[in-house]
């Protein structure tokens, strides 16, 4: 998808938050603002939001001096996560529809994001989980079955740490043995590393691959040439998080998205409402005519 005019207040608002997350020099928070607010005027609005997203984040790291800003942060939600893990395994192990409510609790995690503009605590996601649970269903499940049990190979494209654990539940429902997990290449803002995945202890489950690039999304330009090979021979390819969805909703590959709709920009292209779980298909994959929208 291609970033919108309203977009550039919102990239404004995630440069002054990373500003002070990067230092509590009010002289270097005043430069990372001021360079976003340059490139807001140079910015393509053809290109996906994520490409400023990347750019922004590089800087931060290079004003900051660290390698991963947020490397707390996203230890402190993967232990979390890890913490509710048993309760929700057990949720999912007896429910009527595993699959169902895994993709549930793996969708619910999706609120552990630290680019959207709210702060994200435990009571947040504990209440996210409750809600993606009590949701309508999916109108796109039957799909999303029948294109599981179809699929020989998965890639799995993660997104969030914390969120990773959760997609450990969704992975079991899905035959693990035909699943690769991949993950970004290296940090920028919360999302999953190879760090993460094994923090979840999915190495144990699934091969990990890193994908070679630093977008919080997955720009396959920027994408190593494994990463490629595995995209491309993918016979499903799941993708979380609104990042993935952003670059990847125009690609002719079989992809199912999920991902929790905090983005007004996001949800009216998936013609989804603000606030909702959303499990969407590849509109290449759908009738003709048909997009993302329920």
């Amino acid at each position: 998808m291609k970033a919108s005019p309203d977009c550039i207040p919102c990239f404004l608002r995630q440069a002054r938050d990373a500003a002070g997350l990067a230092s509590p020099d009010r002289m270097v928070q005043e430069r990372i603002v001021r360079e976003a607010l340059r490139w807001s005027e140079e910015m393509n609005l053809d290109q996906p939001p994520i490409v400023f997203g990347q750019r922004l984040h590089r800087f931060l790291r290079e004003i900051a001096g660290l390698e991963d800003p947020y490397h707390t942060a996203k230890e402190r939600f993967n232990r979390l996560a890890i913490r509710l893990l048993p309760d929700l395994r057990a949720v999912v192990t007896a429910a009527h529809d595993p699959l169902d409510v895994a993709a549930r609790v793996a969708i619910a995690g999706n609120v552990i994001d630290m680019g959207v503009p709210t702060g994200v605590t435990e009571q947040d996601v504990q209440r996210s989980i409750r809600e993606a649970l009590a949701a309508p269903p999916f109108p796109m499940l039957n799909e999303f079955r029948q294109a599981v049990a179809g699929a020989r190979s998965i890639l799995y494209l993660a997104d969030n740490a914390g969120e990773i654990v959760f997609d450990r539940l969704l992975i079991e429902q899905l035959s693990p043995a035909r699943v690769t997990l991949a993950v970004r290449g290296s940090p920028v803002i919360n999302d999953a590393t190879m760090a993460d995945a094994w923090a979840a202890g999915l190495h144990e489950l699934v091969e990990v691959v890193g994908n070679g690039s630093d977008a919080p999304g997955t720009i396959l330009d920027d994408c190593n040439p494994e990463f490629i090979r595995r995209f491309e021979a993918a016979d499903l390819i799941l993708a979380k998080g609104q990042g993935n969805f952003e670059t990847l909703s125009e690609e002719p590959r079989n992809i199912f998205f999920l991902f929790k709709a905090k983005c007004p920009v996001v949800a009216a292209y998936a013609g989804q409402r603000l606030g909702s779980y959303v499990l969407a298909r590849s509109p290449s994959q759908r009738a003709p005519g048909i997009g993302f929208g329920r």
